[in-house]
């Protein structure tokens, strides 16, 4: 997969973090690549300290880890870690779903829906960058109106690992469909201010989620 680097807009040091924080995401950069700091900087087009204060911010993200004697890559994620993640966000979401159905407002009912049929056109669209954007977006809606600031704060520590690992199952034959159908029985819910049915949805997806997941680990 070709991904341009060259730097458009935004500061330089914030159009660094996103064109890295993609090319791992996308799997350009995939786990146990080594970041080469010469390469980077001039594929970049930046200095070795604003590509090393990039580094440090996506490693606070847990998206590169820095090697003694070695330097930064690409952590590789075992399924052993992507499980333990898995089963905090069937936590976390559900509750934030449920808690949603009992106090969003419509306003913010109808920001769902509207990223709920961003995530149905990327599908349509077979955008895989979309999509991962779109179902971004989607929970970003959830979280924000679940009114739990700890839910969030602790969702947000997991947030570049989890769109690392949606990547990975929505490339998977058919998944982002069953992703849509699912997410849209959750949105369902909580217009229909159904926190049980609310909680149940989402923590079906993310267990289906998990499974797919799975899918593209080794065995």
């Amino acid at each position: 997969m070709e991904l341009d680097l060259r730097i458009t807009r935004k500061t330089v040091q914030q159009e660094v973090v996103d064109k890295l924080r993609q090319a791992i995401l996308s799997g350009m950069f995939p786990p146990g690549h080594r970041l080469v700091e010469g390469e980077l900087c001039e594929a970049l087009g930046v200095s070795r300290s604003s590509l090393r204060e990039a580094l440090r911010n996506l490693q606070a993200e847990h998206l590169v880890e820095i090697i003694p004697n070695r330097g930064p890559q690409v952590p590789v994620l075992s399924w052993e870690d992507a499980e333990e993640i898995y089963e905090v966000r069937e936590l976390l979401e559900g509750e934030a779903a449920a808690r949603c159905a009992s106090r969003m407002s419509d306003d913010c009912i109808s920001q769902l829906e509207e990223r709920l049929e961003a995530f149905h056109r990327a599908v349509l669209d077979e955008d895989g960058e979309a999509l991962t954007e779109a179902a971004a977006a989607f929970y970003a809606v959830i979280l924000s109106g679940c009114g739990n600031k700890i839910i969030v704060q602790v969702q947000a520590g997991l947030l570049a690992r989890i769109s690392y690992l949606r990547t990975r199952s929505m490339s998977l034959p058919g998944r982002a469909r069953r992703s849509y159908e699912e997410m849209r029985a959750i949105y369902a819910a909580i217009a229909a201010r159904d926190e049980r049915d609310a909680r149940k949805a989402a923590m079906k997806h993310v267990a289906n989620a998990r499974a797919s997941a799975k899918q593209t680990f080794p065995a």
